[in-house]
């Protein structure tokens, strides 16, 4: 049991350390990030606006916890060359996991996400989970290869205005929830209405110190009404 944790956990190592850059001949190079225009700043967080993106993506149903594992292996299989390209593609950041929802509230927020309730349950409960890595700028989806896994599914994600809170420390699923309820209700304090459900996305390796690390809990917002 030990011996098939510590594969799969140096697994999971590896390749997201592939987020932070690409070993080529002793330099790191750098990871490229989703092109986004920040809108404007606050005390608790930021508005961007995110440029349309490719994204390589898959489903996996369990504990919060435990779902990067099995998803990192499908879509590390896909850019390390099982596509009908045979083509390498490089790793971009971050590294997105998203709940897969049946049904949300008339704001687009996810209610049990944030009860406090769902924060106890969730720690035994199975769910699923869309995990997410963006394919490179320089393909569109016309042009970035095809998956020779079902389980991948690729897609484009148009222009957003996204409230994103960053902050640093430990990926527990406790940490995710106290930071989404932190920014579900500044963005509603603000008078801005979140119109999808909370992305959770990581930079940096699990190698990083905690207190180094570049997390962030975003939500896709609808477009603010202007002053008369």
């Amino acid at each position: 049991m030990r011996t098939g944790m510590r594969t799969g956990n140096a697994l999971l190592i590896g390749l997201v350390l592939a987020v932070q850059g690409v070993l080529l001949g002793g330099q790191v190079m750098a990871t490229e990030e989703p092109d986004y225009a920040v809108v404007s700043e606050g005390p608790v967080f930021e508005v961007r606006r995110y440029a349309p993106q490719v994204l390589a993506e898959t489903e996996v149903t369990g504990r919060f916890d435990k779902v990067g594992g099995e998803a990192f292996r499908r879509l590390a299989d896909f850019i390390f060359g099982n596509n009908q390209a045979a083509e390498k593609i490089a790793m971009t950041a971050p590294v997105s996991q998203t709940p897969v929802v049946a049904k949300a509230d008339k704001g687009g927020t996810r209610i049990p996400m944030t009860a406090p309730v769902k924060q106890q349950a969730a720690q035994t409960a199975s769910e699923t989970y869309r995990i997410s890595f963006v394919m490179p700028s320089r393909f569109t989806l016309d042009t970035v290869p095809r998956s020779r896994d079902p389980r991948i599914k690729l897609r484009e994600e148009p222009e957003r205005l996204m409230a994103v809170l960053r902050y640093s420390g430990g990926w527990g699923e406790s940490r995710y929830l106290e930071h989404e309820r932190k920014l579900l209700k500044a963005v509603q304090a603000d008078g801005l209405t979140p119109i999808g459900t909370p992305v959770y996305a990581r930079y940096n390796s699990p190698f990083s110190l905690p207190f180094l690390r570049r997390n962030e809990v975003m939500v896709e917002i609808d477009e603010p009404k202007e002053s008369p």
